[in-house]
């Protein structure tokens, strides 16, 4: 008498993975699975949504894998563990997507070519297309979630969610609209967050190192000597930056004098013969010689020595040159000094109109430019190129640059104690997460910036008179 069946050696398992589905949803298993434990202490689950911008692959099998890991472990100990699905369907991503579909790139093609209404209304038709992927991808692989009853980031009801949360945040006082300077995609035409920002670095990407000699007014033949990666900054140049208590040297070279930090001597091009030795608050106040005459209103003083607190001797020349609008200690040094400043830079990353001899030049293709024309009219020292560490955007890939703009923050620097306090209690797996990268991430945590310059997105409830600039949010 035989008992068990004769096993087939040629079994297909992909369909025998079909039928077991097949008979999960003839017999309700998923919803089985909640009816049996109604009642039960609960076990909280939160979908973190995928990104409906395009179709899933290999690699998110892994991260919906542990998901649905631990939502049936609980289960099986006896939690009710209600498990909605939800779908990113806003943002940048699903943006880039819809203008790789339209042969487009970037927000001045979108508001000239395509219109911003038509716009909205294909990235919302390119994200339904997708969730239907994405469902049968999850599906297929055995994911257990509430699909029907699924929650969409671009419904009018998560928009309002969103809208009361950040309306509590605003009563609280944790919401501002700051000019800061951010990293920002020229090519997307908005600011990122420092998370976002963290998502795009690069290793060993090339880029320019120059020495620049700022002439002083009452002396031509002595310069200051600066340094600097991003030559597109030099033609907003305001100011020369120095630490009151580092040493500097003057030194003579050929027919001229250089003005540098006693610790980077390293950096010149011959044995220095020193003819001086000074502190750095000897020389905060000395005047010099604009590179550009771009940078700077009618109005105000500016292209002098000042003391600040980031200088430092680990590289460049001890002297850092300052740019205002493009660094983040630039423009609260500038802002403390009231030193004046104006953009010589636009939003699509392009030098103005104003400054005529680089106007229409992206900044990157502009390096080059200016560092030639520096070199011809005698105001380059030396020019190399190093291999560094540098953040590009996290979804088009373009380089990021430092760039001052208007855009509303969250006070996050104004809870750290309790984000460090709570991120200590929760049980991380692996364990190193908890003081490794989360806790790296919140020990050094800035502001959020959370507006984006962009279309397809939740729009930001605050209305502001203009009249008298009061401001006030929509709640719901």
């Amino acid at each position: 008498m035989r008992v068990f069946e004769k096993v087939d050696q040629k079994v297909s398992f992909p369909e025998l993975e079909v039928q077991l589905m097949e008979q999960w949803k003839a017999e309700g298993a998923f919803q089985k699975s909640l009816d049996l434990r109604e009642g039960r202490p609960r076990f909280v689950f939160y979908e973190g949504p995928p990104t409906a911008n395009g179709k899933p692959a290999t690699h998110h099998i892994l991260a919906r894998a542990f998901k649905d890991l631990f939502g049936r472990y609980k289960t099986m100990q006896g939690f009710y563990v209600e498990r909605k699905a939800g779908w990113d369907t806003h943002g940048l991503p699903v943006e880039i997507e819809v203008e790789k579909k339209l042969k487009i790139s970037g927000k001045f093609q979108i508001e000239n070519e395509i219109g911003v209404e038509r716009f909205n209304e294909l990235c919302r038709q390119s994200v339904y297309e997708y969730v239907e992927d994405w469902v049968a991808f999850s599906q297929r692989m055995g994911f257990w979630l509430d699909y029907d009853n699924a929650y969409w980031t671009l419904t009018s009801e998560y928009i309002q969610s969103v809208w009361w949360a950040l309306s509590e945040m605003w009563k609280q006082n944790l919401v501002y609209k700051g000019f800061r300077v951010a990293p920002y995609c020229s090519r997307c035409a908005t600011p990122l967050s420092s998370h976002e920002l963290s998502l795009g670095y690069r290793d060993n990407v090339p880029d320019p190192s120059v020495y620049i000699r700022f002439r002083l007014k009452n002396d031509p033949k002595t310069s200051i000597l600066a340094w600097t990666t991003t030559p597109w900054t030099l033609p907003g140049n305001v100011a020369l930056a120095v630490d009151n208590d580092i040493v500097y040297i003057k030194v003579k070279e050929g027919d001229e004098y250089l003005i540098l930090a006693e610790a980077r001597l390293t950096v010149l091009k011959e044995p220095p013969q020193v003819v001086e030795r000074m502190m750095g608050r000897d020389l905060v106040g000395l005047e010099y010689e604009p590179l550009y005459p771009y940078s700077v209103p009618e109005e105000g003083k500016a292209h002098y020595v000042v003391d600040a607190d980031f200088v430092s001797t680990e590289e460049g020349t001890g002297v850092v040159h300052t740019s205002a609008l493009y660094g983040v200690d630039d423009l609260r040094l500038c802002q403390e000094k009231r030193i004046p400043f104006k953009h010589t830079v636009g939003l699509d990353g392009k030098f103005l109109p104003y400054v005529e001899k680089f106007a229409g030049l992206h900044v990157k293709d502009a390096d080059p430019v200016i560092i030639d024309d520096l070199k011809e009219r005698g105001l380059l020292y030396k020019a190399e190129t190093i291999l560094h560490t540098y953040p590009f955007c996290w979804r088009c890939g373009t380089p990021l640059i430092y760039y001052a703009l208007d855009a509303w923050y969250i006070r996050t620097t104004e809870r750290k104690e309790q984000l460090l306090a709570n991120n200590n209690a929760t049980h991380w797996v692996p364990d190193h997460i908890r003081t490794g990268r989360m806790g790296d991430w919140l020990e050094n945590n800035v502001d959020w910036q959370f507006s984006r310059s962009r279309y397809w997105g939740t729009p930001v409830p605050i209305w502001i008179c203009e009249g008298c600039d009061e401001q006030r949010i929509v709640s719901s």
